[in-house]
């Protein structure tokens, strides 16, 4: 990467979401190296509520510096397959996260 990451987006390998049950979504952020997994800290809860627009304590953080990942899990806006899901999958649930710009 030769200029420096603007987003969450730019500072991954990879963001992606998938359903985690009919009722919930995890997006996943796989980090180039260590020192963009340490830039990750300010994925909280409160932030992620923010985002998504859930309660933060139906959220919840995984971590796993190891594999320089984070996945993030939080209740669907409507249940998988409801009358007003406009993503089934959940696969466009990333987009949020990708975009959110990385404080200075």
């Amino acid at each position: 990467m030769t200029e420096s990451p603007q987003t969450f987006g730019d500072l991954a390998l990879e963001v992606r979401s998938k359903n985690a049950g009919p009722f919930w979504v995890t997006v996943e952020l796989f980090l180039r190296d260590a020192v963009s997994y340490a830039r990750a800290v300010v994925l909280s809860e409160e932030a992620i509520a923010r985002l998504y627009d859930v309660r933060a304590e139906d959220v919840q953080i995984f971590r796993i510096p190891a594999l320089n990942v984070v996945k993030i899990s939080f209740p669907r806006p409507v249940a998988q397959g409801g009358l007003r899901d406009r993503d089934v999958h959940a696969g466009q649930h990333h987009v949020p996260l990708a975009s959110l710009p990385l404080p200075d």
